[in-house]
């Protein structure tokens, strides 16, 4: 790959070919020396991590919806308008030649602003450690010239990597010989330009509404407001200025 990538890259993963089998989750962690998740029995599924965070990047979702199972591996989002580099006071967070969303942990203070600010709950801090941690789409890979792991190793290519646009066109074919084969409830998240977050660059073919996978129907931007409430303050600010200075005159 060049120093500046042609085009923005990213994930697709459908669903519908998920084994559940881990193989990303494992992947993941083995290359990004992601630590273990506590080893925690949740005794709720057959997913044993629970949820994205600090120390899962990638978390494979086993979802019993009328009598079958839903499986979903799901990953950062890295947003088009991605709020987490709003908030980032230190530059910690920062948007990759490959249009991707990367937090540097040597940057990071574990101000821990970037962790509500994402819409998706992804990023996480992690304990005893304090900084904030995600999925960085193995950006050193990328560099390389590689793929990320977790697709490297999804033995039924559940996970897809490569150019977005390709991805969407790729994406939108597979739905449309789903609904040719009568699975008429297959559908894409993530892929439009005119959802909250202007499209995500891992975007996803669910069978079930969003939140069946535990995902938000309408994701927005936590940041959208703030232009607005900058102006806000700033005319507040000016007419407290106004006011001081005109009693102030009064008095002289």
């Amino acid at each position: 790959m060049t120093d500046v990538a042609p085009h923005r890259y990213g994930f697709f993963t459908d669903t519908s070919i998920c084994i559940g089998c881990k193989a990303c989750e494992v992947a993941c962690k083995e290359w990004n020396e992601v630590p273990d998740d506590g080893f925690v029995f949740l005794a709720t599924s057959y997913d044993n991590t629970g949820s994205l965070g600090a120390d899962t990047w990638r978390h494979v979702a086993f979802v019993e919806q009328d009598g079958r199972w839903l499986m979903s591996s799901d990953v950062c989002k890295h947003c088009t308008h991605a709020a987490c580099l709003d908030v980032c006071p230190t530059g910690a967070l920062f948007r990759t030649e490959f249009d991707t969303v990367v937090v540097q942990p040597d940057v990071c203070n574990g101000c821990g602003y970037c962790v509500p600010a994402c819409p998706y709950g992804v990023i996480d801090r992690r304990q005893g450690d304090g900084r904030a941690w995600k999925c960085t789409l193995c950006y050193d890979r990328l560099r390389g010239g590689l793929e990320p792991a977790c697709a490297k190793a999804c033995p039924t290519e559940s996970i897809q990597f490569g150019p977005l646009d390709e991805l969407r066109e790729r994406a939108g074919e597979r739905v449309g010989r789903l609904h040719a084969d009568g699975v008429t409830e297959a559908r894409l998240y993530g892929e439009s330009a005119g959802d909250g977050v202007g499209g995500t660059g891992a975007f996803f073919l669910l069978l079930d509404a969003p939140e069946t996978y535990g995902l938000p129907p309408d994701p927005v931007v936590t940041t959208r407001d703030l232009p607005a409430m900058w102006r806000w303050a700033g005319g507040a600010a000016l007419a407290l200025a106004a006011g001081v200075a005109a009693c102030f005159l009064r008095r002289n």
